[in-house]
């Protein structure tokens, strides 16, 4: 299909029909006006296309009604016998049906059209093992002080995160910031097709998902493969700090005849980090070239990178220094990465960091330090718990890093640790006697419940583990302190 469209043209319903290489099962109503998309009937709004998408647990077949409900215009199907009975005949005057060969696939190819109108709109990519969902969100922060965008959702970045983020950028829109990310080589070429960014930021390169990627190297590679696919006079912007980056980085950016901007606490780096403050409120950063000071109300030292990474991009896009700085200093970070929750614990309270949405051993010690400052400020009473879950898909390389992690803890000196998983627990028995630990092989709810058991009024508790742990089922099980 070489077909251009306009941004409007685009959603035109023969132009979606024709791109995504469909058949009518049931025609647009007459009037409907499309725009936008959803892969969840709760979320669509009026306009939106809802992509009927299969699962391991669910079929969005089974949802056309809700989805024409909620206002969808239009549902993309790829199996028309798997629609209840009767909800064709239904949605007739309400939502019009097409089917194609696979709604996934789509999904993707229609994103990649829709990212050839964006013409006035600047795309921006944001990949690295860490800190990307975070930097998404500070960039549009900084960014909606002065302009009109969107961003990705939660943690929208693998083949239907990424086209939707795409899809739902409105028609005027000056941004928008597509999170990526990667569990196997090749998946971020793939995503690069379609993002083509005109601003591509790479926070970091860590030991994640060593399986597939088999070495520090080759999650560079991998993660650096977007540089490949920024627009002429594009920018990277790149963590000055972090392994192999610049070797691999560079040239991708040269071939691409774009330019580079890189930052970091590194001699070398092009924007300084001069001087990082880091408390229980917040993180403060000094940026060579910016006449502010930078905070953020994010825990932890590394988000110092983060803010320094999306105060350049606002720069890019003519935001003013003390804008920048204020649209950072309202940003929210994104749940479950430390993100502190006040609970009540029998006739008290106990403070939760809840850092369970994912874990690598970059991560791993980020969040470790960040504990070890918080629970060390001067007055504060109560034990020290840290909870750690297994770190997933590292292959080979799980054992000794594992190892490494446990190792690391020494310097929390907790009160409790607790092991979860089969790694964290074979590690624990192995570095870990010198402090009471608590074993957990299995991380089903019944582990959760019991430590969930273990928090005592004055304790602050760290989670922290891979997604496939579920750790968050702790804060779950625990009462929300009343607000003040």
């Amino acid at each position: 299909m070489n077909a251009t469209y306009s941004t409007s043209g685009f959603w035109e319903a023969e132009s979606i029909k024709a791109v995504s290489r469909g058949r009518w099962v049931v025609h647009l109503p007459a009037g409907a006006m499309i725009q936008g998309a959803s892969i969840d009937s709760r979320s669509c709004k009026p306009g939106h296309v809802f992509f009927a998408l299969r699962g391991e647990r669910t079929d969005g077949h089974l949802f056309l009604e809700s989805a024409a409900d909620a206002g969808a215009a239009l549902a993309i199907v790829d199996r028309v016998e798997s629609i209840p009975a009767g909800a064709l005949k239904v949605l007739g005057d309400r939502c019009g049906v097409l089917a194609v060969a696979d709604v996934a696939a789509a999904l993707l190819t229609l994103g990649s059209a829709y990212r050839k109108t964006l013409t006035g709109t600047t795309v921006i990519s944001v990949g690295g093992s860490n800190g990307k969902t975070t930097t998404t969100r500070l960039i549009e922060s900084a960014l909606s002080t002065s302009l009109r965008g969107t961003a990705s959702p939660k943690s929208f970045n693998n083949s239907i995160g990424v086209p939707l983020t795409l899809l739902n950028a409105a028609p005027g829109d000056r941004f928008v910031v597509c999170e990526v990310g990667t569990n196997a080589p090749g998946e971020i070429a793939a995503l690069g097709k379609v993002v083509r960014p005109d601003v591509a930021v790479l926070t970091s390169i860590g030991r994640e998902h060593l399986e597939g990627l088999g070495d520090l190297a080759g999650v560079a590679r991998e993660e650096a493969a977007m540089l490949g696919f920024l627009s002429p006079g594009g920018l990277a912007v790149m963590n000055a700090d972090t392994p192999h980056l610049a070797q691999i980085g560079r040239p991708l950016v040269s071939a691409s005849g774009a330019s580079c901007v890189t930052y970091g606490e590194s001699e070398s780096a092009d924007v300084r980090m001069v001087r990082i403050m880091s408390g229980e409120s917040g993180v403060s950063v000094r940026l060579s070239g910016f006449a502010p000071e930078i905070r953020v109300a994010l825990l932890g030292r590394h988000n110092a990178w983060n803010a320094a990474g999306a105060a350049i991009v606002a720069r890019r896009l003519g935001i003013a220094d003390e804008a920048i700085a204020q649209g950072l200093a309202r940003a929210r970070g994104p749940d479950w990465r430390m993100q502190r929750v006040d609970v009540e614990v029998g006739d008290g309270k106990a403070v939760v960091l809840n850092d369970a949405y994912n874990a690598n051993p970059e991560s791993m010690r980020a969040a470790l330090e960040t504990f070890a400052q918080i629970t060390g400020a001067e007055g504060r009473r109560g034990r020290r718990v840290v909870v750690l879950g297994d770190m997933l898909e590292l292959g080979t390389c799980s054992p000794s890093l594992h190892d490494e992690i446990v190792q690391a803890l020494t310097r929390c000196e907790p009160g409790v640790a607790v092991f979860v998983g089969p790694e964290m627990v074979r590690a624990g028995k192995a570095r870990g006697a010198w402090y009471r630990a608590v074993l957990e092989p299995v991380s089903d709810d019944d582990a959760m419940a019991r430590i969930a058991d273990l928090v005592r009024p004055g304790d602050t508790v760290l989670l922290k583990g891979s997604r496939g742990m579920r750790l968050e089922r702790v804060v779950h099980l625990l009462r929300p302190a009343a607000q003040a």
